[in-house]
């Protein structure tokens, strides 16, 4: 894993607006809205952190995030990680992962295994911003807005003085938490959001520095029609009932998630 801040994953300067999108997994509709939307076409950059693939249209939102161009900012997430990892007897657990891995073919596959698990952009009013997909330091760790203090110091411990603002990922639920002297900024997904239908994202820089959490609405039960009709995963029509739909609460990701982050652990034990 590249320390955070340090060449060659360091993208300086860039002055105008970054929407960050998160977690799309391969929720095509989903992506369309939210890239449609008036403040994302205006982005200088869009910054992609991780967990873009795994999901039921694969190739074709793999395509629509190389039309971005040099706009789009490429980080990866845990699955992508995995599904680059991808060969017989060791497929990703999840199955609509591992369907996903096998609709890649080796030069997608190569790309993703190229993607940084970091990258520092300097962000108008914010100064240098860390972006990853779950924690600066590992694509899996889990750290919620109800953590503790003192597993936000163990997460943040290895980024540089100089970046006050760090976005992750992962977890699938928006919120910006001021912990330790430094901005934690969660987008939310794009294509699994938790808690209500939409696709989740943030908008920074514009106004001095702002940090928006935006929610862009769009017809999900078309693109759960859409998904079953133009996904070839035999699990496309159920995947997607379950995941675009929002059928899991917040309340019902925070129990589930909450244990990873240690907060059930004896005091003086690791977390």
């Amino acid at each position: 894993m590249t320390a955070p801040g340090s060449a060659p994953n360091s993208v300086r300067p860039h002055g105008a607006g970054v929407a960050v999108l998160s977690d799309i997994h391969a929720v095509l509709p989903a992506l369309e809205a939210v890239l449609a939307e008036p403040d994302v076409r205006a982005a200088d950059r869009i910054v992609l952190t991780g967990d873009l693939l795994a999901g039921p249209l694969p190739r074709q939102t793999l395509a629509r995030l190389r039309a971005l161009g040099d706009r789009a900012v490429w980080i990866s997430g845990n699955a992508d990680r995995e599904m680059a990892a991808a060969r017989p007897g060791n497929e990703p657990g999840d199955p609509m992962d591992a369907w996903a891995a096998g609709q890649l073919g080796p030069e997608d596959l190569e790309f993703l295994r190229s993607l940084p698990a970091t990258v520092t952009l300097e962000v108008a009013g914010l100064g240098p911003v860390l972006f990853c997909h779950a924690t600066p330091r590992d694509d899996t760790e889990i750290a919620l807005v109800d953590s503790r203090p003192e597993r936000w110091a163990e997460v943040l411990a290895g980024v540089p003085d100089a970046v006050r603002t760090v976005v992750c990922g992962h977890t699938h639920m928006p919120f910006v938490r001021f912990t330790h002297g430094r901005l934690v900024v969660n987008p939310g997904s794009v294509g699994m959001p938790y808690g209500r239908p939409g696709a989740h994202w943030a908008l920074l820089g514009p106004g001095g520095g702002a940090v928006t959490l935006r929610h862009t609405a769009f017809d999900h039960e078309a693109a759960c029609a859409r998904i079953a009709r133009e996904s070839d995963s035999p699990s496309a029509a159920a995947w997607a009932d379950t995941y675009v739909r929002a059928r899991h609460s917040a309340e019902e990701a925070l129990a589930a998630f909450g244990p990873g982050d240690g907060r059930n652990a004896a005091p003086g034990t690791d977390g």
